[in-house]
């Protein structure tokens, strides 16, 4: 860890110990030789950091995304460390699509018998200015998406009679509400539900479906606005009951072990692995920032520029996103907390 990651020191309490190193594996060597594990947004970020821990237990991968460039890099580093790895350039809302990535799977390496949903979509805006197409664009990749992938997996292990495990990627606003994330916070929950509605209906076939939400985890996939609110004085870790930041091998450890043998009786659960951050309440509340402050904008006029973008004050902590949305296979940063 860098001195950024981590709060504690001699003046006060050390906070939760830093993880092994990375290379080291939760399960023992070879726990996942012979399955084959797919990763959607497996390119960057969280989910190439869970498709490496699988890789280090065995696992043939397929990663998906929509970009070609990012799928060929991760490639080349997710290949060196001993496992076969495909990649299948995709637009999860597509369900044609998302069916000829199954068929490559097979075709390569066999049915997948893992199916980690990690691609998603995010960006803050305050609700009222929100769009239509904004809304759209994350409910249709972060929910739509992950329903189309996991029913076409589900599908096939029915037909063959074969077990399977899925694990969605959430976020802790599917319990809280996420302000600024109206869009996002609706789509995780609604997965959420999905884990908990299909582990019902699937489990008689032997199939698990669980959910997996990350804490902040700094990694070079997060959008860059969440980016930017990255304090480098390190007082953002101060603010973790942890007393540090998460790492993205923590995530994919605990991906590892849901998807194993040593975890067949867990499934239509949701995971947090947060450093109980998500709990995290004061003695005395602060003061409520609206939305609205917190990103810059000007108090909202109802007129013809309504759902627009207004331009960040000089004084704004957090300036909104240029260009569009991001990549139907970018996963999403954590909110800022």
């Amino acid at each position: 860890m860098t001195h950024h990651d981590t709060a504690g020191g001699a003046d006060g309490p050390p906070g939760l110990p830093p993880p092994p190193p990375l290379g080291a594996t939760a399960l023992p060597p070879g726990t996942y030789d012979g399955t084959v594990v797919l990763v959607t947004g497996g390119g960057t970020g969280l989910g190439k950091a869970v498709a490496a821990e699988f890789a280090r237990l065995g696992a043939d991968l397929v990663i998906a995304s929509r970009k070609a460039d990012r799928l060929r890099a991760a490639r080349d580093e997710l290949a060196a460390l001993g496992g076969r790895v495909t990649t299948a350039v995709c637009d999860i809302r597509d369900a044609d699509r998302v069916a000829e990535v199954f068929d490559a799977a097979r075709a390569a390496y066999g049915m997948p018998g893992v199916l980690v949903n990690n691609a998603a979509a995010n960006f803050p805006v305050p609700a009222e200015d929100m769009s239509p197409g904004a809304w759209r664009s994350v409910v249709d990749i972060t929910l739509t998406g992950t329903f189309l992938m996991t029913r076409e997996f589900g599908r096939r292990h029915l037909a063959a009679g074969t077990p399977g495990s899925v694990i969605d990627i959430g976020a802790s606003y599917a319990w809280t509400g996420g302000p600024g994330f109206a869009h996002s916070a609706a789509a995780k929950a609604g997965v959420k539900s999905l884990v908990e509605t299909l582990a019902v209906e699937w489990g008689p076939y032997g199939i698990q479906v669980n959910g997996l939400v990350p804490g902040l985890m700094p990694h070079d996939d997060m959008t860059a606005d969440i980016r930017g609110n990255l304090d480098p004085a390190g007082s953002l870790a101060a603010r973790q009951p942890a007393l540090r930041v998460g790492l993205p091998r923590e995530l994919g450890w605990a991906a590892t072990f849901l998807a194993s043998p040593y975890a067949r009786f867990i499934t239509g659960h949701t995971l947090v692995v947060d450093g109980a951050n998500w709990q995290r309440r004061g003695l005395v509340g602060s003061r409520v920032v609206t939305v609205r402050e917190q990103m810059g904008r000007a108090p909202f006029d109802g007129g013809a520029g309504a759902g627009q973008r207004t331009s960040a004050s000089p004084t704004s902590p957090r300036t909104p996103p240029a260009g569009p949305p991001p990549s139907p296979c970018t996963p999403p940063g954590s909110p800022p907390t």
